[in-house]
């Protein structure tokens, strides 16, 4: 049995598409084990999927000193860490904790201190998917494929690990046959370009109107920016769920939901991986367009203007015309073709 150390030290979103590093490398080396290195707030989602095996915590493990730090990366065992998400100090410890092989990008210059394999590997300036950019990591390893997106969203796979609790499950339970559940999540936390909240409630109305029921899910700090508008828009509203799940909770809810609305953000992300309707909302600004950045599942999509890119509204993010070009009734037309879903479930390879 073999040992990989997949580093990803970042958002939620990121991490999902990192998976397929933790797939593919399991289809390469059989019986092998994953260990994923991420943020506390990122450990559902490690947990959720079944390429990874356990997980390293980066926020509890930087609090240490460097003697307690270094035993637990030898701990691990480890034959291999992918430095997928730059980071120095993970990178320096990596070196001197002594995994024989070390993979990091050539675009760093740390890499060239601290990693014995480097990758050419350029985002900035590419035209493939983030997780196929991630991928190309695994040159070292002998994986020299171009997979299509197609075989590329099969390995980004999430389930549930806890149970939905009752009053949720009533919750989704209250609807007709004919009903859709359909979650917005309006808010980003600043990864990505966001629609408006004018815009999702014009969508909400729309929505219940045509007889469908819409929650909204959010952390409690938006929660508390949006208390506003959600209390404008509590007529309309099936459930209001910003602060009130975990991340765990929040997989197990969104896997229960018929789908989600959002922009290029941690929950859309999780709704593909989790086989839901994923509906992505997108300017065709680069690099945060979806040829980057879209949703990987068998049920998502996205929505971008038409355009060849906003450059016009790359100095004034929140008043972006290319992602509000987006009508709502556009939105709910791609909506109403969605069917239920059976709640979805994978085996592992």
């Amino acid at each position: 049995m073999k040992t990989f150390i997949i580093s990803r030290t970042d958002a939620i979103g990121d991490v999902v598409l990192t998976l397929p590093i933790c797939g593919q490398l399991k289809q390469m080396v059989p019986g092998c084990r994953i260990v994923l290195l991420g943020r506390t707030y990122t450990q559902a989602v490690a947990e959720a999927c079944p390429w990874v095996d356990a997980f390293l915590d980066y926020d509890e493990l930087r609090i240490l000193g460097e003697k307690d730090q270094l035993a637990i990366l030898r701990a691990q065992q480890a034959d291999a860490i992918v430095h997928v998400f730059p980071n120095r100090h993970v990178a320096q410890l990596g070196r001197k904790a002594g995994i024989p092989l070390r993979v990091g990008t050539r675009s760093r210059w740390f890499h060239w201190l601290t990693c014995n394999r480097l990758v050419a590997l350029s985002r900035r300036h590419s035209q493939l998917h983030e997780a196929q950019l991630n991928l190309k990591l695994l040159e070292p390893f002998g994986y020299t494929e171009q997979p299509g997106l197609d075989q590329v969203a099969a390995l980004v796979r999430l389930q549930p690990t806890v149970p939905l609790a009752i009053e949720w499950q009533q919750l989704l339970a209250a609807r007709r046959p004919e009903q859709l559940n359909v979650i917005l999540h309006p808010r980003s936390r600043g990864s990505a370009r966001e629609w408006g909240l004018e815009y999702f409630g014009a969508l909400a109305r729309l929505l219940h109107q045509a007889g469908h029921r819409v929650f909204v899910t959010g952390t409690a700090a938006e929660g508390e920016e949006l208390r506003p508008w959600l209390d404008a828009h509590a007529a309309v509203l099936a459930g209001e769920l910003t602060g009130k799940l975990n991340l765990a909770q929040l997989l197990s809810f969104i896997a229960a939901a018929d789908g989600l609305v959002a922009a290029s953000t941690g929950p859309l992300h999780l709704a593909a991986a989790l086989g839901r309707h994923a509906l992505g909302l997108y300017p065709p600004m680069r690099p945060t367009h979806p040829g980057r950045w879209a949703p990987l599942g068998p049920y998502a999509e996205y929505l971008v203007f038409d355009r060849p890119d906003c450059n016009d509204c790359r100095q004034v993010p929140a008043s972006c015309t290319c992602i509000k070009a987006i009508a709502p009734l556009q939105v709910l037309e791609r909506i109403l073709t969605w069917q239920h879903l059976p709640v979805v479930t994978f085996a592992a390879f």
